[in-house]
């Protein structure tokens, strides 16, 4: 199945370059959407493609080459931007796209372990480094256990099924995704059109083994302050918690003062350096949510520099 990136005519029409012969950075690349389309829209522009994942940024590779040295690939986490600008000599960006959370790629494929649809080993790791689902599961005790799936899953049933989980790793060891979901399915019984029960759980796993959520305040911050006057960052969520953090920061970075409402003198010093160019999100099309399903939850947030 070919890959289509989503929202892909709104990534373009958001993200013009600040300069027509800037740099423009992808700093989740994935499979390279967005960015061949980036490149061809824009015949003038150099791209930086970050990616933590080896396997993909090898297929960007191929997908890209023929855009020759205006390409730069780096395998490292989009956390690690500044770093990785400083090391390519590139600053300040005209622009900046980050399509957060897990690929396609990943998801379809079995042996990462991310999906309850395939029995495969319990990985869930975007890159080759770091524990796995597997070690959180037989490792943490059952307080952190809930924690990770109320906080990063929004689970309703986190407390009952961290239990479960705890009772079951005494038998032997939870270590693939089938065994996992038959534990989280004797306590969360499926029901008749409804998400699969094991849904919220293996999305607050993913978040935590991968810590998706950890430094994205400050990658925000990091990427705006790369950006030169009038470029824009583009940002591209897949579940309320990540489009949560990049809402708040935006009205932030916009201005917003964070103080308690009951402090008589703004003491966080806020000071508006972007403008908020979607006062909403942006939201795939009747038309893209049938052609591709997983548009159907992703939300674009885009501001402007000033």
């Amino acid at each position: 199945m070919k890959h289509e990136p989503v929202l892909l005519q709104e990534v373009l029409e958001y993200l013009p370059p600040g300069r027509k012969d800037g740099t423009l950075v992808d700093a989740t690349l994935g499979l390279g959407g967005h960015a061949e389309a980036l490149l061809e829209r824009h015949p003038d522009v150099r791209l930086i493609g970050i990616d933590r994942d080896p396997e993909a940024l090898e297929r960007s590779r191929e997908r890209l080459s023929r855009f020759g040295d205006r390409v730069t690939l780096v395998r490292g986490r989009h956390e690690s931007l500044i770093d990785i600008l400083k090391q390519s000599g590139t600053a300040p960006i005209s622009g900046l796209l980050a399509d957060l959370g897990v690929s396609s790629m990943q998801l379809d494929d079995a042996s990462r372990g991310f999906s309850f649809r395939f029995d495969a080993p319990l990985d869930m790791r975007m890159g080759a480094e770091g524990r796995t689902a597997a070690d959180l599961v037989n490792d943490v005790d059952e307080y952190e256990l809930t924690r990770i799936l109320r906080d990063y899953g929004e689970e309703p049933m986190a407390r009952r099924i961290a239990r479960a989980i705890v009772a079951a790793r005494l038998e032997a060891p939870i270590d693939t995704t089938a065994r996992l979901a038959e534990v989280i399915r004797s306590v969360k019984k499926p029901r008749y059109n409804e998400i699969d029960p094991s849904t919220l759980t293996f999305q607050a796993l993913r978040i935590a083994t991968n810590e998706e959520l950890t430094g994205l305040d400050r990658f925000l911050d990091d990427a705006v302050s790369a950006l030169e006057p009038g470029a824009r960052i583009a940002v591209i969520s897949f579940h309320s918690l990540e489009d949560r953090i990049v809402k708040r920061a935006f009205r932030r970075l916009e201005g917003e003062c964070t103080c308690p409402p009951n402090m008589p003198v703004c003491g966080c010093g806020a000071k508006a350096v972007v403008d908020i160019v979607t006062s909403r999100p942006v939201t795939a099309s009747e038309e893209e949510e049938t052609r591709n399903p997983r548009s159907r939850s992703a939300k674009l947030r885009v501001a402007e520099k000033l």
